[in-house]
């Protein structure tokens, strides 16, 4: 069997450099846009690219070390088969729903080769504050949009209706403490994003 051409992280103790002067990696960051998941296409992350982007997305501030998050992949028919049940449920909630509405659950998850949820898996009555644990799992989603960008892929942050479902939630086997922080949406896009108007930064300087 050919041994794996991913990029390989860090052991536990290995000595990193304090700081990585990249500055095509600046530039990456000043430019990172995300690509709207209706404007991805096929192909999406290998299976060493995608275990790449999950370690990239696991090298996050991790306050107590408690890895407070988890993932799930959606990947080939899965996502089909999800978006059925996100169907099935949306006919509950909105039993009048346009066919056209139907149509997008029913094929929601097929906008893009692969969707990761990140899942925020806090541990309560902990030192660590939950409101940390959380910032952590946000944190890890960024780290996937800039992963992914820098493995040439798009990819968008989704949380929308589902996220806070409780018989969707159920669906995904999330148990107490569990919240879904997002879905990332990765796949190699069919456009290129166009820039949005954004404010800059409120600072001030304290003294």
């Amino acid at each position: 069997m050919a041994a794996s051409s991913a990029p390989v992280s860090p052991n536990a103790g290995d000595v990193l450099p304090a700081a990585h002067k990249n500055k095509a990696a600046v530039k990456m960051l000043l430019q990172r846009r995300s690509t709207l998941a209706k404007n991805m296409t096929e192909p999406g992350p290998s299976r060493d690219e995608l275990e790449t982007l999950l370690t990239i997305g696991g090298r996050t501030p991790d306050h107590g070390k408690l890895f407070p998050w988890r993932f799930i992949v959606f990947q080939g028919e899965a996502r089909s088969r999800f978006s059925q049940r996100l169907e099935a449920r949306f006919k509950d909630i909105e039993p009048e729903a346009p066919p056209e509405r139907l149509a997008l659950e029913r094929t929601r998850f097929e906008r893009a080769p692969a969707v990761i949820a990140v899942i925020s898996d806090v541990t309560e009555n902990h030192k660590i504050p939950l409101w940390e644990q959380e910032l952590s799992a946000g944190a890890v989603c960024q780290n996937l949009l800039i992963g992914a960008n820098a493995m040439g892929y798009g990819a968008q942050w989704l949380t929308e209706w589902y996220t806070y479902d409780r018989v969707i939630k159920s669906e995904l086997g999330l148990g107490s403490g569990e919240r879904v922080a997002g879905f990332i949406y990765v796949g190699t896009a069919s456009e290129d994003p166009v820039e949005r108007p954004r404010k800059a930064p409120r600072v001030s300087h304290w003294s």
